[in-house]
């Protein structure tokens, strides 16, 4: 057989419709994710994401026609990862001390796992405020134009019983819900500020994150003491 003919044999397909492993496109969504991460989508080049992920741009373009596809579907996915854990391990209707002490240990649970996506989240809504809403009604299923059924409303109507039982005191859906995210959110975002200012090892970072599943809902529980 001539060298050329063995080349030819050998060398591997890259086209966009070259066969490729079942773990491309995964591997495509972590290297958006890690390039978005670092530069946000709008700083983000597709060569650059084509690179980290192993592959070529084209086929990077065969999976994602274009940046905003990928960036769509990279939000939804590390999004939707939170948003769909709480519906499934918190239960609105739970005693208000149980109900606070799901919430918690569900969002430091989920996100310890994925310590990038509250900043993430916060960088990417910031630019596209409309993403949120749109994956909001996917997870949940109600049209976002019905004001009855969004976030907010459906807080305060828990509020509001919650109050009426003599549970809480009274409260604004949206303060409280500023309140929690903040709470919730800054040990996250703030991480390498923590680790600096009180000399974190990872380790340490750990135990703090296992102390504040237990002393969160005890602080917020105290501050909507009636």
């Amino acid at each position: 057989m001539s060298q050329r003919k063995t080349a030819a044999k050998s060398a591997p397909r890259t086209g966009p419709k070259a066969s490729a492993p079942a773990d491309t496109e995964a591997r495509i969504l972590a290297a958006a994710r890690s390039v978005f991460t670092r530069t946000g989508t709008s700083g983000a080049r597709m060569q650059d994401i084509a690179r980290e992920a192993g592959v070529n741009q084209a086929l990077l373009h065969y999976y994602f026609r274009t940046k905003e596809a990928l960036a769509e579907r990279v939000f939804f996915d590390a999004a939707s990862a939170l948003f769909a854990a709480i519906p499934r391990n918190v239960r609105p209707d739970a005693p208000l001390p149980e109900l606070v002490e799901q919430l918690v240990r569900t969002y430091i649970d989920t996100v310890r796992k994925t310590p990038f996506l509250p900043g993430y989240v916060a960088a990417e809504t910031h630019q596209h405020p409309e993403r949120i809403a749109a994956m909001l009604a996917r997870v949940t299923g109600r049209n976002p134009a019905d004001e009855r059924s969004t976030l907010l409303a459906l807080a305060q109507r828990m509020i509001d019983a919650r109050v009426t039982a003599g549970e809480m005191r009274a409260i604004k859906a949206e303060q409280l819900l500023v309140n929690l995210m903040g709470l919730l959110t800054i040990p996250f975002i703030a991480n390498g500020m923590l680790k600096g200012v009180a000399g974190m090892s990872e380790d340490a970072y750990d135990r703090f994150l296992d102390e504040r599943r237990e002393e969160l809902p005890k602080f917020i529980l105290n501050a909507l003491r009636v």
